[in-house]
């Protein structure tokens, strides 16, 4: 199994930006995909984005296109999401998760990390 640390969260106010990052270790010769999660309170957790092993394929909720770019470092077993212009509405906890398929139907093992919580102020 692989197991994800997320870190990077924080408090920003609305407009602002944040680099999540989250290192993965244990069994990283899988070749994985590798996404982002977001769970605000008292609502399901939302895909965010995906990433393709190699990095050549990514895809993004609507609600963060054009703000959130999503990257990987396999040297360094990590994957990244830079989040720019931050509104209230990105506030939650945002998790990383691993999957053995494709981007376009990313569906993550089960093995979640412990999230990451980003508060964003008005």
């Amino acid at each position: 199994q692989v197991q994800l640390v997320e870190s990077g969260g924080g408090l920003v106010q609305a407009g602002g930006s944040l680099r999540l990052s989250c290192a993965a270790s244990g069994r990283t010769s899988g070749n994985y995909a590798m996404g982002w999660f977001r769970q605000a309170p008292g609502k399901e957790r939302d895909f965010v984005a995906a990433i393709s092993w190699s990095g050549g394929t990514t895809r993004y909720a609507d609600s963060v296109k054009g703000r959130f770019t999503i990257s990987r470092d396999n040297a360094k077993n990590t994957v990244y999401l830079q989040m720019n212009s931050l509104n209230p509405e990105d506030t939650a906890v945002y998790y990383c998760a691993a999957s053995n398929g494709v981007v376009a139907d990313f569906r993550p093992l089960p093995n979640w990390g412990q999230g990451t919580q980003v508060t964003v102020s008005s």
